[in-house]
């Protein structure tokens, strides 16, 4: 077997000089860098793993210290090693402690009696990389809990098979007025409108082996308080406790729905608007200006005068009744404001 050449920093927590002697000449068969630290008591070991926690690879343990031992002494010294492995070495042979021992968070446990240089190596090296593999795996779970929960938008997880909520954030709970206990004993059916749950499982059928939910599907929702939204989703395949699931992020998109629809109505009024301008309204204004001409060739008549004018007046109302009615169409809803969604109706 090749000699490892990376330096390795190893704190042994032993009283018993000749253990120490041996479990380095072990070491030096396989580690070309080597440096053992040696705590003979649980004090000198706590100080160590305080001030030098960061540089130290494993740590040996005995279970047996002047000053503790036993079940406190693995839990003090697993507590001080979050990110260390910790592995027991020791004399005692009970199989049934040794698997409790490993329950409390030590990485291994290896009989004295029993003890070789490569067993000793493997299980230093299997004991970093598993804590490697650990340590990374609980930073990225902390970072999808602060993501989630702090996520202004809202979010929910749901078990692939059941469509249970296995978790929702906070945003979820503000937006749809459900509290976290009440979306756990829920399903994503008791949310959706009856009419768009088959839509929902067709998007999950359709996505059923990618990663990546459709992000073109909208659907409705049921607010506790009786309101319909209408969301977009973004969706992606995780395994959350040990089951398959997907994290889905919420976008209400009523309002923007409703300005859309807003506008397309009002565009569908200017295009009235422009076939009266374009045929009812030349009508009566043909009609003035033709009465118009004709007074002005009038003279000293006044019966006629006063005809025209009285047809004048009636092209007038005409006209004015007309422009009433293309007011009307062009009113907006005091609350409505295109510029909140940037789009103005020409």
């Amino acid at each position: 077997m090749k000699i490892d050449k990376k330096p390795y920093t190893i704190l042994i927590v032993e009283d018993n000089p000749g253990d120490v002697t041996l479990v380095e000449d072990f070491l030096l068969e396989h580690i070309e860098y080597l440096r053992l630290n040696n705590a003979t008591n649980f004090k000198t070991a706590k100080e160590i793993l305080f001030f030098q926690n960061g540089l130290i690879d494993a740590v040996l343990l005995d279970l047996s210290l002047p000053d503790k031992s036993g079940v406190d002494l693995i839990l003090e010294i697993v507590a001080l090693c979050q990110k260390i492995p910790v592995i027991v070495l020791t004399g005692n042979s009970d199989f049934a402690f040794g698997a409790k021992s490993l329950s409390m968070g030590i990485s291994d446990y290896l009989l004295k009696d029993e003890l070789t240089s490569l067993t000793l190596y493997k299980s230093i090296i299997y004991g970093i990389e598993r804590k490697k593999a650990t340590s990374a795996l609980e930073e990225s779970e902390k970072k999808y809990s602060e993501l989630f929960h702090l996520s202004p938008m809202p979010m929910y997880v749901v078990d692939f098979e059941t469509l249970k909520f296995l978790n929702v954030n906070k945003s979820a709970i503000l937006h749809y007025g459900y509290s976290h206990d009440e979306f756990l004993e829920m399903t994503i059916a008791d949310v959706l409108v009856p009419e768009d749950i088959p839509v929902w499982e067709e998007s999950l059928l359709g996505s059923q082996y990618d990663d990546q939910l459709n992000p073109n599907w909208i659907f409705r929702q049921k607010l506790k308080n009786g309101n319909i939204i209408n969301v977009e989703i973004q969706g992606s395949a995780i395994m959350h406790k040990g089951r398959k699931a997907r994290i889905i992020l919420v976008i209400d998109v009523t309002d923007k729905l409703n300005y859309t629809k807003a506008i397309e109505d009002q565009n569908e009024k200017l295009r009235e608007i422009s076939w009266i301008q374009s045929h009812m309204v030349r009508a009566p204004l043909a009609r003035i200006l033709g009465l118009i001409a004709v007074l002005k060739g009038i003279k000293d008549n006044k019966n006629e005068v006063a005809r025209i004018l009285s047809y004048l007046e009636i092209s007038a109302d005409e006209l004015d009744l007309i422009i009433r009615e293309i007011t009307d169409k062009v009113s907006l809803p005091d609350d409505f404001e295109l510029t909140k969604i940037g789009v103005l109706a020409y």
